[in-house]
């Protein structure tokens, strides 16, 4: 994935960054940088989101971060018309899915600027967005869209 540049379209999203953590710290970075990173454990291979000091799976915290091409299917999904904060206003109607990456976990994300309809099942691509200098948002989209 290549760094994004900002687009002043998803500036008022700087408002929804939550507090900068030592946990989620790494993923932020990884997402201004354009990359999509995962945890995976060490112990017994299994990849989390989200992040976490512990292996969901085997209870290790022996944790490193991978890049992730993010790649996956909507595994479920609903179609917002509601601006439930005025930085979705202009997306109205937009999808909320649930993604479950090849990975392994399931992450939940905005798909923002679709043309057609989606389904369970379909293959999507993640989307990184620039909205601050240092903040990158995810996203995703159809795959081959």
């Amino acid at each position: 994935m290549n760094e994004p540049a900002i687009a002043d379209k998803f500036a008022a999203f700087e408002e929804l960054i939550p507090p900068l953590t030592d946990l989620n710290a790494p993923y932020r970075e990884a997402l201004s940088r354009g990359e999509l990173i995962l945890q995976r454990c060490k112990s017994c291979s299994s990849y989390q989101y989200p992040f976490e000091s512990f292996c969901y799976e085997c209870g290790s915290t022996e944790l490193e971060h991978k890049i992730s091409l993010g790649q996956g299917s909507i595994y479920s999904f609903v179609k917002v018309h509601q601006p439930y904060h005025s930085a979705f206003k202009p997306f109205i109607p937009y999808t909320v899915a649930t993604i479950q990456l090849d990975e392994g976990p399931r992450l939940l994300c905005a798909m923002l600027e679709l043309t057609t309809e989606v389904e369970i099942g379909d293959r999507v691509t993640p989307r990184i967005e620039r909205i601050t200098a240092s903040e990158s948002m995810l996203t995703y989209e159809l795959e081959g869209s």
